[in-house]
C-alpha cells in the first residue's frame, strides 16, 4: 500500500488560499481518479478538488470552514501498489503506541519538562503530525522550540524523531527561544453579540440566511458605493444592422463554429474598441494614486446556478475577432452556469459589461465592480418608431434600439470621459457593417 498527500491545487496566480466548505468524501470512502473528494470556495468562487489517484480516504487534515494555503496537503488516500509520495508523519503515527511511550518515558529519566500548561500550536507556521503535538506537550515543548527543530521529513516537517532527539538533547544544550516583547494588556472588550434570526410576527414569513456567496456580495455592493462617487450617463443606440446582421448569419455561424452566436460579444467588441481610444477608462484606484491598465480585461456579469451573480473575465479582449469573443463568451457564460469557473477566471477585469436587457429591462444603473471606475450595462433590444434623415427628407421608420448605461467612478472619471466613452461604444454599435462576412 501506498499514501497519496491531496494538496490544494494553484487555482490562478492571484488566488493564495481557499476555505473548506464541504467534504464529499469521509475517512474510509474509496475514491476513483478524478472524482471530487471535497468543496472549497475562495472569495468569488465555489469549486470541487478532484483526486489525483484511486484508493481509500484515510485522513482528513483540515475541518469545514478552514482556511486552507494553496500547496498545503488537505487529505491523504491510500493506494495500492509502488509508493507515490512518502507520507511522513503517517508512517509515524502508525507505529506502536507501546514502543512510543517508552520512548518518550526514556526522554523524561534524562530532561524535565521545560515548560508547562498547554501549548498553542496554532501559532506555528509548520505542520505538525498528531503524535508530534502529543510529544510536545507531554514534554512541555512550546511552539517556539518547535519553530526552531529542523525537521528532517518531507518538506521540512518535524518527525518524531526530529522532537525526541531534541527532548534528549536539549538538558545538555540549553535551547534558544526568541522572547517576545511584552505589551501593556489591552482592555478585553466585550463579544459583539450577534443578531438573532428575524421571527416572522403572523408567523406565514419564511425566514432565509444569506448563502455565502449573496453575503459577499452584499459586503462587494455596499463598500462600493461606499467607496466611489457613483455618476451615470445614458444614451440610446439604433443596432438595426447588429440585429439584421445577426439574424442573417447565426445560423451559418452555429453550423461553422458549433457556438450559437449572441448579441453580447457585438457589444464586447465595440466596448474593447471603445476602451483602446479612450484609455483613461481602463484604470483602478488605489488610494491617491490611479494605476492604468496595460490588458483590456472585460468583466461579463454572469448568472450562478444558485441565481447568484459572478464576473468571469475575457483576457485581452482587444486582441480577439468576433469568432474569438463569440468562444470566450460562450464558453465563460456556460461554464457560469454549470458552476464550473476557476478562481481565475473571475480575476483580472479592468472594466465590466452587464446585460440588463435580458431580464427586459429598458436601462439600469449598475454598482462599479471595484477597483474597476467604470461599468456599462446593456439594454433590452425593441422596434421603436424613429426618424430616418435621407437626402430626399426626414421620414418616420420602424428601428431596433435599446439604451447603453454608464455608470462611472466621478473621483477620477469626470463627465466629459464618461459621456465620451459610452458615446464612442454607440458610434461603433451604429456604424457596424451589415454585410460584414464572419
Amino acid at each position: 500500500m501506498a499514501r497519496f498527500e491531496l494538496k490544494l491545487p494553484k487555482m490562478g496566480e492571484s488566488v493564495a488560499e481557499a476555505t473548506i466548505t464541504n467534504w464529499l468524501k469521509e475517512v474510509g470512502d474509496k475514491i476513483e481518479a478524478d472524482e471530487a473528494v471535497l468543496e472549497i470556495a475562495t472569495d468569488k468562487v465555489d469549486s470541487e478538488v478532484p483526486s489525483e489517484v484511486s484508493g481509500i480516504l484515510v485522513e482528513q487534515l483540515f475541518g469545514k470552514d478552514d482556511l486552507v494555503q494553496v500547496g498545503q496537503t488537505i487529505a491523504i488516500i491510500e493506494t495500492e501498489g509502488g509508493e507515490l509520495v512518502p507520507v511522513v508523519k503517517q508512517a509515524a503515527a502508525q507505529e506502536p503506541v507501546a514502543e512510543v511511550a517508552k520512548t518518550v518515558d526514556a526522554a523524561k529519566e534524562s530532561v524535565a519538562p521545560e515548560t508547562s500548561g498547554p501549548v498553542n500550536f496554532s501559532d506555528s507556521e509548520k505542520f505538525l503530525s498528531p503524535l508530534v503535538k502529543n510529544i510536545a506537550k507531554e514534554e512541555g515543548v512550546s511552539v517556539a522550540e518547535l519553530e526552531a527543530i529542523s525537521g528532517t521529513g518531507k518538506e521540512g516537517r518535524v518527525t518524531k524523531n526530529d522532537i525526541l532527539e531534541h527532548v534528549k538533547n536539549r538538558s545538555n544544550q540549553p535551547v534558544v527561544v526568541p522572547v517576545k516583547t511584552v505589551e501593556t494588556p489591552k482592555p478585553v472588550q466585550a463579544p459583539v453579540a450577534q443578531k438573532a434570526a428575524p421571527v416572522s410576527v403572523s408567523g406565514g414569513d419564511e425566514v432565509i440566511e444569506m448563502d455565502r456567496m449573496r453575503k459577499l456580495i452584499a459586503g462587494y455592493m455596499v463598500a462600493s458605493v461606499q467607496t466611489s462617487a457613483h455618476v451615470q450617463s445614458f444614451i440610446e443606440v439604433d443596432v438595426t444592422n447588429i440585429v439584421k446582421w445577426r439574424e442573417k448569419n447565426k445560423v451559418a455561424f452555429e453550423k461553422r463554429e458549433g457556438e450559437k452566436l449572441t448579441y453580447t460579444p457585438i457589444f464586447m467588441e465595440a466596448v474593447a474598441k471603445a476602451i483602446k481610444d479612450y484609455p483613461g477608462m481602463n484604470i483602478s484606484v488605489d488610494g491617491d494614486f490611479i494605476i492604468k491598465k496595460k490588458n483590456i480585461n472585460l468583466g461579463m456579469a454572469a448568472s450562478l446556478p444558485n441565481g447568484n451573480l459572478i464576473v468571469p473575465v475575457i483576457k485581452n479582449a482587444d486582441q480577439l475577432n468576433l469568432v474569438g469573443m463569440a468562444k470566450a463568451v460562450n464558453d465563460l457564460g456556460g461554464r457560469a452556469k454549470a458552476g464550473k469557473l476557476k478562481p481565475d477566471d473571475t480575476q483580472g477585469g479592468t472594466y465590466t459589461v452587464t446585460n440588463v436587457g435580458t431580464f427586459g429591462s429598458v436601462f439600469g444603473t449598475p454598482i462599479l465592480n471595484q477597483p474597476q471606475v467604470g461599468i456599462l450595462a446593456l439594454g433590452a433590444i425593441r422596434k421603436m418608431p424613429a426618424v430616418i434623415e435621407t437626402p430626399e427628407g426626414d421620414f418616420i421608420g420602424i428601428r431596433q434600439k435599446m439604451f447603453l448605461s454608464h455608470s462611472y467612478d466621478h473621483r477620477v472619471v469626470d463627465g466629459a470621459l464618461g459621456g465620451s466613452f459610452v458615446k464612442r461604444v454607440a458610434e461603433y454599435l451604429e456604424a457596424f457593417d451589415v454585410n460584414r462576412d464572419l
